[in-house]
């Protein structure tokens, strides 16, 4: 009987020190894991690529193609791409996790760094250069000589989240002529036409649909195989002062470590004329070029004014 009696005492200190053992493990393992495996970020089975549309989304998504292609080969996942219907619907589908890289203009950017805290990687090159500016265009016959001769005229725009097409000509607009918000500035128009591209605004005008549009330089280049005129009939009223390039920046679930893979394989696209002449094709670019978020600090300034007035939606 004491035999037994020591035996049953003997399994069950055995079970007390199996499940303090196993506690304390647990408790190793979750430790391990708030500090090492959960503090990696995901890698999604398919890569999703968003774009905006500065032309008809058909033919963005048709020549961006085979780049989401290349781009998988050199990952070794699935890539797609995707054209959004505006900048806002790819500051969302950022934010909700459902495009993984953005092709995104700098004002887009602001909005998804501030809203989603998107991280900025790359930036467009054009002709050596990490800046561009806005351009107004207006037909060549329309007696429209200066800035000051667009009051009462019908402005087309992409869309007021487009960072050329609208944020900063706006913000000249109401600086030049001391117009305190975005409201008065649709008011010195006679008529603001939002047409969700930069090419729709210039053929507007083209048209006769619009008096000027606000576009990247130069958007005509794009249309003139469509418009082999388009060079003579609109012409240049003035620009704006530089803009931060376009970006391609990321949402912050990504694993670092896959972040910067990937950030070395679109810098490797410098060496791949294919590549290049694909993004020179849909957006201009003629590299690539490493990017920080302070050098979108003039933007963020320029947002500021018409972040409280702004639809976005």
């Amino acid at each position: 009987m004491k035999k037994l009696y020591s035996l049953v005492l003997i399994l069950g200190l055995a079970l007390v020190l199996a499940a303090c053992g196993g506690a304390d493990d647990n408790k190793k393992s979750s430790d391990k894991s708030s500090n090492g495996d959960s503090s990696k970020g995901m890698i999604p089975d398919t890569l999703v690529i968003g774009f905006v549309p500065s032309q008809d989304s058909d033919t963005i998504a048709d020549t961006v193609a085979p780049l989401a292609d290349r781009l998988g080969e050199k990952l070794g996942i699935k890539v797609k791409s995707q054209v959004m219907t505006d900048y806002n619907a790819l500051v969302e589908a950022m934010g909700a996790n459902q495009v993984h890289i953005g092709f995104i203009p700098a004002f887009g950017y602001v909005l998804a760094k501030e809203q989603y805290d998107v991280e900025v990687i790359l930036k467009s090159m054009r002709n050596g250069s990490g800046t561009y500016k806005a351009q107004y265009l207006v037909r060549a016959d329309s007696g429209i000589n200066s800035l000051e001769d667009l009051k009462g005229k019908i402005w087309a725009y992409a869309d007021q989240g487009s960072t050329s097409g609208y944020l900063f000509p706006a913000n000249q607009l109401m600086e030049k002529f001391d117009l305190e918000s975005p409201e008065e500035l649709a008011d010195f128009f006679g008529g603001t036409t939002p047409t969700g591209g930069h090419d729709n605004a210039a053929i507007a005008v083209y048209e006769g649909d619009a008096d000027v549009a606000t576009t990247f330089d130069d958007v005509r280049t794009d249309l003139e195989k469509e418009y082999p005129d388009i060079m003579e009939k609109l012409k240049v009223l003035d620009y704006t002062d530089d803009i931060p390039n376009d970006t391609i920046s990321v949402t912050k679930e990504l694993d670092k470590d896959f972040v910067q893979k990937v950030k070395d394989t679109f810098l490797s696209f410098n060496d791949d004329p294919d590549m290049i002449k694909i993004m020179n094709d849909v957006y201009n670019w003629n590299a690539i070029d490493e990017a920080s978020d302070e050098e979108y600090q003039v933007v963020k300034d320029t947002y500021a004014k018409f972040k409280d007035s702004v639809e976005l939606d």
